[in-house]
């Protein structure tokens, strides 16, 4: 169970990026986080991911807290961020320098045909398009096995086919071990695709708005009547978030009269 508790973040120059966020996630379960420009998505991750220390509350993991980067946790980028160095097998296996050679290779070579890429393992990141390597990212996270995985919008840069085979790769990578997952995005439909819940998030200072259940059948049919009515309610749960919140009415002891 991932757990946060009151989390509240503001920068040094006064920002308050968050306000008191109170989330849990059992495990397994995959949570999309949406919401306006501002609203904290990011913030909310680096702090899982132990990058950024909140400013009060706290975040648990099975009951151990998270301050720092938390081996049980890990991080998928906007972008691949691959070791240009390193062929595209040793990227997925860059964190498991622990593990003996046998081993390492059988997960790297597993990860790599569960993405697509069995056979461009020893080919270099730059040989690959921008949905190869954000493939050769998605496996490296889950080569380590990790309780929580958390996506800041990976696949905003591909086009809809590319995004479409990397939610499938994710998600049968996902069936294998079953992690939690929080994903941020900006496509209600890639919440609809992919999410068991979708957080709706509100700005300035971003907190939770909403939580929408997507209790919908793997896989999804984004056509269907279940999937357009839970696109509807996340549409109009977004509306509601970036409107400001309505004055309260002047009391009686207010009004001159």
């Amino acid at each position: 169970m991932l757990t946060l508790d009151s989390l509240s973040k503001t920068y040094s120059d006064g920002t308050r990026a968050l306000e008191r966020i109170d989330l849990a996630v059992p495990q397994g379960e995959i949570v999309a986080l949406i919401g306006g420009s501002g609203c904290g998505k990011t913030t909310l991750l680096r702090l899982v991911a132990g990058l950024d220390r909140a400013s009060e509350g706290s975040i648990a993991l099975d009951g151990e807290t998270i301050a720092a980067p938390h081996p049980g946790v890990g991080l998928v980028f906007q972008e691949p961020r691959l070791l240009p160095w390193l062929d595209v097998a040793e990227n997925v296996g860059f964190g498991l320098s622990h593990l003996p050679k046998a081993e390492r290779r059988a997960r790297v070579a597993h990860a790599l045909e569960m993405v697509g890429l069995g056979e461009h393992a020893r080919r270099w990141p730059r040989e690959l398009s921008g949905g190869q390597q954000q493939r050769v990212s998605i496996a490296r996270a889950f080569v380590a096995n990790p309780r929580v995985l958390l996506l800041d919008e990976p696949f905003s840069a591909l086009d809809a086919f590319t995004r479409k085979d990397l939610h499938g790769h994710l998600l049968a990578l996902w069936q294998e071990t079953k992690p939690t997952i929080l994903i941020v995005t900006h496509d209600v439909g890639e919440a609809v695709a992919l999410a068991d819940r979708a957080v709706v998030m509100r700005p300035k200072p971003g907190r939770l708005d909403d939580a929408i259940p997507l209790a919908l059948a793997r896989p999804r049919d984004p056509a269907s009547p279940h999937s357009e009515a839970a696109t509807r309610r996340i549409l109009a749960a977004l509306d509601r978030s970036l409107k400001p919140a309505q004055a309260a009415a002047p009391t009686e002891a207010a009004q001159w009269w």
